[in-house]
């Protein structure tokens, strides 16, 4: 039995789903995923095997590749949520972990491009950490 994740956009007009492994998860720090998340990392799971159906708004998703890099983001063109992308003719796909509903069960394989880390993004693990909004 292949393993499905159900995944959508913020504002919900988009759903997809991935039917299929997931071979790695990284946590990238590169400026590109830094800029593009507006975070200190993007968490994106990455496969050669999965396939991806939209089940909704498929006509909402747009996508940019960056000129001059492999630097491509696809998202939803009314909430602007990350959502996954196809690359090198069918042969990749790249889902952003945040856009997937469904339980994830692979742990990040690790974090990648860490030379490139915000320099505030140090022993994140120190700083407080509160339940809800701050009162």
């Amino acid at each position: 039995m292949s393993i499905k994740h159900k995944g959508s956009c913020l504002c919900g007009e988009v759903s997809f789903e991935v039917e299929g492994e997931f071979e790695s998860f990284f946590m990238c720090h590169c400026q590109y995923c830094r800029k593009d998340t507006g975070s200190a990392h993007a968490s994106n799971l990455f496969s050669t095997a999965a396939s991806l159906t939209w089940l909704t708004g498929e006509n909402n998703v747009k996508t940019y590749s960056l000129p001059s890099t492999r630097h491509v983001k696809s998202f939803c063109s009314n909430c602007g949520s990350a959502l996954p992308n196809v690359q090198m003719g069918g042969a990749f796909l790249a889902v952003p972990a945040g856009s997937i509903d469904t339980k994830i069960l692979k742990r990040p394989n690790a974090h990648i491009f860490v030379s490139s880390k915000a320099d505030w993004d140090q022993d994140l693990e120190l700083v407080p950490m509160i339940e809800g909004l701050p009162v």
